[in-house]
């Protein structure tokens, strides 16, 4: 890639991202991102299919890497032997939640995208899709505890998604607001004892 055809996709994508951020993606104009970049609609379709492809283009490697990453530490969580899993629950997913912590204040605007204005894309279901992997985790390690002769009391479908998506919402409004990082992790580290020992009460551990 030249450094003129360089410039012209930084051009377009810095465009995009101020436009996205300020409007959604809905609400996104392609004639303002042109008109800012200062480019041809000729221009923008060499590089983009079309608004959906560019929104793609600014936030879809960082999305992958979350959930991908999100999914990673529960397959490794999940491959522990069982007699290990009760020991390592805290731990393992503490590391994770600080990790992608990180991750997302490296790459703030991209997930202010996601987070806030990626209605009418894919990625405006981040937290179902980081649900329905929390949840099959754990239905799994539920089984892992009958199995070692600690079974959980029944745990009512309803009060567990609402549990699960209240606390990806709560992690997420770190992220939304931008809290300094240092206070972030702070509040993260509260917020992982809140909810660990609000899932051991419920689990009768």
């Amino acid at each position: 890639m030249s450094v003129t055809e360089q410039t012209t996709l930084d051009l377009i994508r810095s465009a995009a991202m101020q436009e996205f951020l300020e409007k959604g993606f809905k609400s996104a104009s392609l004639r303002n991102i042109v008109k800012t970049a200062g480019v041809t609609t000729g221009a923008f379709y060499g590089y983009f299919k079309s608004k959906e492809d560019l929104f793609e283009a600014l936030v879809g490697e960082q999305y992958d890497h979350f959930l991908n990453c999100f999914s990673r530490t529960q397959q490794e969580f999940a491959d522990l032997p069982k007699e290990e899993q009760p020991n390592n629950l805290s731990a393992v997913s503490g590391k994770c939640m600080y990790d992608m912590l990180l991750y997302a204040y490296a790459h703030l605007n991209e997930f202010k995208l996601i987070l806030c204005r990626s209605e009418g894309t894919r990625f405006a279901g981040l937290i179902d899709e980081m649900a329905e992997i929390e949840t099959k985790g754990t239905h799994d390690y539920l089984e892992v505890l009958k199995q070692l002769g600690r079974p959980s009391p029944p745990i009512d479908q309803r009060l567990e998604h609402i549990l699960i998506t209240g606390m990806f919402n709560t992690f997420f409004e770190l992220i939304i607001h931008e809290m300094p990082l240092e206070e972030a992790k702070g509040y993260l580290k509260e917020m992982r004892a809140f909810y660990t020992a609000g899932w051991m009460k419920i689990m009768g551990q």
